[in-house]
């Protein structure tokens, strides 16, 4: 067994959209476990959106990367050493171990998994993702059988999450996706009832058109992970007392388009003539509802109750491509870097 050990670091703060040069694959010694401490051999790294905010020297909710630090990000792998009770060696486990090829980590933040489905379910549809969703939807989304949601970027792991579990209590879905596979996806695969191809339209007020065709009853529940030209065009839809999760602004990452975007002094009085619940949130803060989470779709999940899609890059040495492409709409499903 080698001693070595590959990781992705952060070469340099990107400027905008993130570039292959941002990052560096470095090889070094692969460290040992100290007294409570695993040694994890990783199979499969998560790649999320939430990265590139992680990437800026900016003050967030979570540490920044520093350069030459690795990326952040959740993987799943398999025990090789163990000084900790409860895991030993072949044991499969999920935590932070971020962009690399092993990871040392205290035993407290590992989870062990119990091998009734694919590891790479804990990164997305039971991992964070499938969290986010699951929380998101119930304690700020508030559904009602018989209301409309509308999803954006809803054939991801969190979009498809939400579609799935407000469907399965009475509300109309409507999905937002980007090109007309991924609307096939939403109501084929995800069980929209309705799906609208974004890049099919040019500016707001078109696509507001398209989507009141798909909402004649207006929106109740809007799932936010873009922000851009779909937050402009659903919130005149909003009805009164309605609710907005803000789950992620994916348009506006890295400064993107904010310049086409000068809505504020409009939505703010939407916000309050409808007395709307916007709601941020991150889901860092909602750890402790995880038990609960898989308690209750794990068993749906593995039923086949809950369907869910996995976007798998080979290797390593391709994360940084894999996050890049995934940022501008590239991935179909949850997308995963199998090592």
């Amino acid at each position: 067994m080698s001693d070595q050990m590959s990781r992705i670091t952060l070469a340099r703060r990107p400027s905008g959209a993130p570039v292959p040069d941002d990052f560096k694959l470095v090889t070094e010694a692969r460290p040992e476990p100290a007294e409570g401490e695993v040694l994890i051999e990783v199979t499969h790294l998560s790649l999320d959106p939430y990265m590139r905010g992680r990437m800026d020297d900016a003050k967030s909710y979570a540490p920044s990367v520093d350069i030459g630090g690795t990326m952040t990000g959740q993987g799943v792998g398999r025990v090789i050493a163990s000084k900790a009770d409860g895991f030993t060696k072949g044991d499969m486990v999920t935590g932070m171990t971020g962009w690399a090829s092993h990871a040392c980590l205290p035993a407290s933040e590992l989870h062990k998994l119990d091998g009734t489905l694919p590891p790479s379910t804990a990164l997305g549809v039971l991992g964070m993702p499938g969290l986010t969703g699951w929380v998101g939807l119930h304690r700020f989304g508030q559904p009602k059988a018989g209301e409309t949601l509308v999803v954006a970027a809803a054939t991801g792991p969190v979009g498809s999450m939400v579609g799935q579990l407000a469907k399965a209590v009475g509300l109309r879905t409507v999905a937002i996706a980007g090109g007309p596979e991924k609307c096939a996806l939403a109501t084929d695969t995800f069980g929209f009832d309705a799906a609208i191809d974004h890049r099919a339209h040019d500016d707001a007020r078109s696509l507001r058109k398209t989507i009141a065709e798909a909402a004649p009853d207006g929106v109740d529940i809007y799932w936010e992970n873009v922000g851009g030209k779909v937050l402009d065009a659903v919130m005149p839809l909003m009805n009164v007392h309605g609710r907005i999760p803000v789950c992620g602004m994916i348009a506006w990452y890295g400064g993107a388009n904010v310049e086409d975007t000068n809505q504020l002094p409009a939505m703010w009085r939407s916000i309050l003539v409808k007395r709307l619940q916007v709601s941020g949130f991150i889901i860092f803060d909602h750890w402790d509802q995880y038990p609960a989470f898989l308690a209750d779709v794990g068993p749906k999940v593995a039923a086949g109750e809950i369907a869910y899609l996995e976007d798998v890059a080979e290797g390593l040495e391709n994360a940084p491509y894999a996050f890049i492409a995934m940022l501008k709409g590239g991935n179909t499903g949850k997308q995963i870097v199998k090592l």
